[in-house]
């Protein structure tokens, strides 16, 4: 550590001095400042070597519907999950295309999330009100994002629907003033709850007040989104005209009868190369989670060929892969490229970080899930790019969907839900061992919400 006499803490007025001095005598600054000023840092920046050579073309891809929209929300993980499953419908019912409720399983996340966080609440009782733990647990209770392994608790406990089933509505497609409203009563349930505890409660009695609480929250997200159905009529026209009536069914009867899709032979990969993330090691997250009995948020650590192969052999196979992603890319022309902005052009400085780094200091994490749905293959069968499906509308890339260069791949791609018959046998044996649990505020504890 530097002693105090050897360095000087504080701004002088000579250095404001030579900083001034040295960017006003530089006429490239002058001019960065001029464009800057006028328009976003990104358009300035844009390489436009890198937006020439994109291109939506692919040696492999997967059939799939138009794009759909998550709108102002953080439904992202929803999304990603459901259009795995919509093409797989659309081709049992002889259908062009089907959209599945996002709003459906959205109600059931923030139920779940509520009775989890406060779950959690009386889990952690003992701990200080300031504290770090008891900080992280009020802070976003019930926030649009999620995991793969979620999504999987919420579809298996509660099936699916058709959008027509429960459609959008204005607080689904923009959340955040239910998410406020939602959030604050929650905040103030976790203060029932423990000062119930200082009262002297017993946890049969905080159980049951769990519950009434829980009820009010119901009520609050039936006003928002609608009261989601037990139950439904299902007919359709297919795509020859022919008419189909199918009756009533239920959510789980509608995913059990129509999507063939096996979601016990999924895990999760991600590229995490931390030094307190070792490869080959299972890990999951402390209090994160939406289902109280469902399973836990689990990863298997792998380096970046292993996740590269399963995810490109998927996708040879005919599946999409759900996965979760970083930062790097342009909405409009729906580019992802590590080298899409060429920062040090306009600022004179160079942004040096690796992947480590990054996750080290908080510059990047998990922020955002879609599906990749092709892969451009060279002739030595190695990956040049990759197609992507995304959830913001048809605008944007090719008709909503993006492509990402194989290198973007490398440095900001942290996570894909893949089969397991791409696993090596090694690798497999693996998945039944212990998770290492890492702490709540982990960058593979962030959740993919980017609206």
């Amino acid at each position: 550590m530097l002693e105090p006499s050897k360095y000087s803490k504080a701004l002088s007025e000579a250095n404001l001095e030579t900083f001034r001095d040295a960017f006003v005598s530089e006429p490239r600054f002058q001019t960065a400042m001029n464009a800057v000023t006028k328009n976003s840092v990104n358009s300035v920046s844009m390489n436009r070597n890198a937006v020439v050579r994109n291109n939506h073309t692919y040696s492999h891809t997967i059939k799939v519907g138009s794009t759909t929209n998550q709108h102002r929300s953080g439904r992202c993980w929803l999304f990603a999950g459901l259009n795995l499953f919509r093409n797989l419908a659309a081709e049992k019912m002889n259908l062009e295309e089907i959209e599945l409720s996002q709003a459906y399983l959205m109600f059931w996340d923030k139920l779940e999330k509520s009775n989890y966080f406060l779950e959690s609440i009386l889990q952690t009782l003992s701990e200080p009100t300031d504290g770090r733990l008891i900080s992280w647990l009020i802070a976003s209770p019930i926030q649009d994002g999620g995991q793969w392994d979620m999504f999987v608790n919420l579809v298996k406990k509660y099936g699916v629907v058709p959008k027509d089933a429960m459609p959008e509505t204005e607080s689904s497609g923009s959340s955040r003033q239910m998410n406020d409203n939602i959030t604050t009563k929650l905040r103030e349930f976790a203060v029932r709850l423990r000062k119930g505890v200082a009262a002297g409660k017993t946890m049969t009695e905080l159980s049951a007040q769990k519950s009434s609480m829980l009820d009010e929250i119901y009520r609050m997200l039936c006003i928002h989104l609608g009261v989601p159905p037990t139950e439904f009529l299902w007919q359709w026209r297919d795509k020859d005209k022919a008419f189909h009536r199918d009756g009533i069914l239920t959510p789980k009867a509608f995913m059990s009868k129509y999507i063939d899709f096996d979601l016990d032979s999924m895990v999760c990969l991600i590229h995490c190369p931390q030094k307190e993330t070792p490869y080959n090691k299972m890990y999951t997250v402390g209090y994160l989670g939406n289902v109280v009995e469902g399973y836990a948020v689990r990863y298997l650590n792998v380096e970046m060929p292993i996740l590269k192969q399963a995810a490109k052999e998927m996708i040879k196979d005919g599946k999409s892969v759900w996965f979760d992603v970083g930062k790097m890319f342009d909405r409009d022309i729906g580019l992802l490229d590590a080298e899409l902005y060429d920062y040090k052009a306009i600022y004179g400085v160079e942004f040096t970080m690796d992947k480590v780094e990054r996750l080290d200091y908080g510059t990047s994490l998990m922020t955002h899930a879609m599906v990749l749905t092709g892969v451009d293959l060279d002739d030595d069968d190695k990956p040049n790019k990759w197609r992507i499906e995304n959830s913001w509308g048809d605008k944007g890339g090719d008709k909503g969907f993006m492509s990402m260069t194989d290198e973007w791949f490398d440095e900001y791609n942290y996570e894909v839900a893949i089969d397991k018959k791409h696993l090596s046998a090694e690798l497999l044996s693996i998945l039944d061992s212990e998770s290492v649990v890492l702490p709540p505020w982990h960058p593979m504890g962030s959740l993919a919400s980017s609206d």
